[in-house]
């Protein structure tokens, strides 16, 4: 049974906690944060987040009974991802207008205690402000993988994640939306609906597959900026989804896309694809790109449709609700543009250890909007390593033995041929020292009928061997190449063809940067499209 909603009530025991009389520790002002689901006093040292007796459909708050609950749920869940700042439930005892944080007398509510953090430390604020940093958001994609491969995935019996959930999702976007936005949008959102209806037709099994293999795991459900602050140089995920299990069983590939949307949402997209390619390196899920389109376009309109009903609550200003519309229409405007792919196309680096073929493919896959594929990251996947690990197998031995290298060729040239199948533009980042290394991979080009090209990048050996050194030194790159590699290296590559000319293009990284190499292979991919498909 429900308890009787006072609203009265609510409103005097959240403000008689404003005063600094309701807490044990030392308090000077108290600051009001309320959402349509809960309020968050924020203290000074710890913010108590307080759940509203609203029943919602989607969410059941309306006893204390269930307000406990899911306050403990909300901890367990955030505590995952965010241990220094979760930090207990507590009681709310006393009376409406004496109530005391764990003090004596009946519990009145109960409230998640948190370590209180700054707005501005929010990371929709810092990338507004140009102080969101790549190697931030790099570490943060390294702990979405590791968090994905660690919580629970479901079991087969379960409905979470079902193809039929799924849909069912993806289609009440469209109905809930549709009455929200103006006349002038029914054949976007038309045209969107039977988008989504075609791609879930081709990709149901897939789904379902991914389903039954582990993919659909109980994930954070809510990844967006505005829920990730950086905390001692670190960007932790809080607020997870505690109220609603389905919302947060989700497939990783779909949580990924979420935080994915929202950089490309905010104007970022080469971070969205910094972002998208470190955390598949770091979780090899490339599979799941067949999927990344339709959950980019789920993403975008679940914001289009929250930010609709938003705009259609009564006691609006019109100002509020005219920006709500300007939203909701925005997002499906992105949800449009994320239903295309970017031209596919296939693009192998050449060059000795040193020769910074990674960087400028760095910088490439964040210009172009690509898929890149490290072959030094693939081969310790390959033996159960992870990226930074040092195998210690000497030249020609172990994992760097003629056997395991052509095997991994053969796996480089596995994960292209499925990321081509799926619609995207693919760097192959490997040094290709041996012409049938480079033929293999361009003839995974012909098959899927797509443009090839061969970055062959240089630079003296002088300088080869001073990068390696301070590689080494360093520890924190992927390669495991040493001087005795790159001495190998040099007694055996096969330099490039005359029958491979059409397809390269020649960088020095001693006279270009990263980012005017990666514009360089643009330019040469662009003129060989043309050739292959003039006006």
């Amino acid at each position: 049974m429900r308890d009787p909603v006072d609203k009265n009530a609510n409103s005097t025991l959240i403000g008689h906690l404003r005063q600094a009389r309701c807490y044990p520790h030392p308090v000077a002002s108290v600051e009001l944060l309320e959402t349509h689901i809960s309020w968050v006093l924020l203290t000074g040292d710890y913010a108590y987040k307080i759940k509203k007796p609203v029943a919602l459909g989607f969410l059941d708050f309306s006893t204390l009974q269930q307000r406990r609950l899911c306050c403990e749920e909300e901890l367990r869940l955030n505590r995952r991802l965010a241990p220094q700042i979760y930090l207990d439930v507590v009681r709310i005892t006393g009376d409406q207008t004496y109530p005391r944080i764990n003090g004596d007398g009946p519990v009145i509510e109960y409230a998640v205690r948190m370590k209180q953090f700054a707005q501005d430390a929010l990371a929709s604020a810092l990338l507004a402000a140009g102080r969101l940093m790549p190697p931030q958001l790099q570490e943060l994609a390294a702990t979405l993988a590791v968090f994905h491969q660690t919580v629970p995935a479901t079991d087969a019996g379960s409905a979470w994640g079902s193809t039929q959930a799924i849909l069912e999702s993806a289609l009440q976007n469209f109905d809930q939306l549709s009455p929200l936005l103006p006349g002038d949008e029914a054949a976007a959102l038309a045209a969107l609906r039977a988008w989504t209806m075609h791609e879930y037709g081709s990709l149901q099994a897939v789904m379902e597959q991914r389903r039954i293999g582990g993919r659909v795991r109980e994930c954070h459900g809510d990844l967006h900026l505005g829920n990730i602050v950086l905390v001692d140089d670190k960007l932790v995920p809080f607020d997870c989804i505690e109220f609603n299990p389905a919302l947060r069983w989700n497939d990783v590939i779909s949580e990924a896309a979420f935080l994915v949307m929202d950089l490309h949402d905010r104007g970022s997209p080469r971070l969205a694809w910094l972002f998208l390619n470190t955390y598949l390196e770091h979780c090899g899920d490339y599979a799941g790109l067949a999927l990344l389109p339709y959950y980019l376009v789920y993403r975008a309109m679940v914001r289009a449709k929250v930010h609709g009903l938003r705009a259609a609550q009564p006691g609006l200003a019109g100002n509020k609700r005219i920006s709500l519309l300007a939203a909701s229409r925005n997002y499906l405007a992105l949800a449009k543009a994320c239903a295309q792919r970017p031209p596919p196309a296939l693009i192998i680096t050449h060059g000795l250890s040193g020769s910074g073929k990674s960087s400028i493919a760095a910088e490439l896959m964040q210009g172009l909007g690509a898929i890149r594929i490290r072959s030094d990251v693939e081969r310790k996947r390959r033996h159960g390593l992870a990226p930074q690990d040092r195998s210690g197998d000497a030249v020609g031995t172990g994992l760097y033995s003629d056997q395991a290298t052509l095997a991994l060729y053969r796996h480089l040239a596995a994960l292209a041929r499925q990321t081509l199948a799926a619609g995207w533009p693919v760097i192959i980042d490997a040094a290709f020292l041996r012409r049938r290394q480079r033929d293999l991979l361009r003839g995974v080009a012909r098959e899927a009928g797509v443009s090839f090209l061969i970055m062959a990048v240089t630079a003296p050996e002088e300088v080869l061997r001073a990068r390696i050194a301070t590689r080494a030194a360093a520890g924190s790159d992927p390669s495991d190449a040493g001087i005795p590699v790159l001495e190998h290296q040099l007694a055996t590559r096969e330099a490039l063809a005359a029958g491979e000319a059409d397809a390269m293009v020649g960088l020095s990284s001693e006279t270009l940067d990263p980012a005017a190499g990666a514009r360089q292979v643009i330019g040469a991919l662009a003129a060989i499209r043309m050739r292959r498909n003039p006006v």
